[in-house]
């Protein structure tokens, strides 16, 4: 690297520039230079723009949502109309979770599950 430095050609105030930068300005002057600068301006700029911008805006445009889903089990139906009453398929959130959720279903659903004992003597009895 440093031996490239040294062979750099830097005209001195009061000189004819280097050969190489004449070489430059005549590449610069010309027609198909300036085209490419005009594509890079309508394109490649305003292309690194949008994409600077999505890329800063999209955590902000997309939050992040995590879903949970509570299971309890109860020991009856009667039990859950005690507990939820008047409406069975109302939601009951605690008053600390309001604060904390962004959103969440306002009505439930209740599965009846048939719990057995293997190799429990009744368990036969109901197959």
């Amino acid at each position: 690297m440093a031996n490239a430095a040294q062979n750099l050609e830097v005209a001195k105030p009061g000189q004819d520039p280097p050969q190489s930068q004449l070489v430059w300005d005549r590449i610069a002057a010309s027609r198909e230079f300036q085209d490419l600068m005009a594509i890079k301006r309508t394109f490649i700029v305003p292309a690194f723009i949008f994409f600077l911008v999505y890329y800063f805006a999209l955590p902000v445009l997309v939050p992040v949502v995590v879903q949970f889903i509570v299971e309890t089990l109860w020991s009856s139906m009667e039990a859950i109309d005690r507990f939820a009453r008047p409406d069975r398929e109302a939601a009951v959130i605690a008053v600390e979770a309001l604060d904390l959720l962004t959103s969440y279903d306002r009505r439930v659903r209740h599965y009846e599950v048939d719990v057995r004992e293997v190799g429990h003597p009744l368990a036969a009895a109901h197959e």
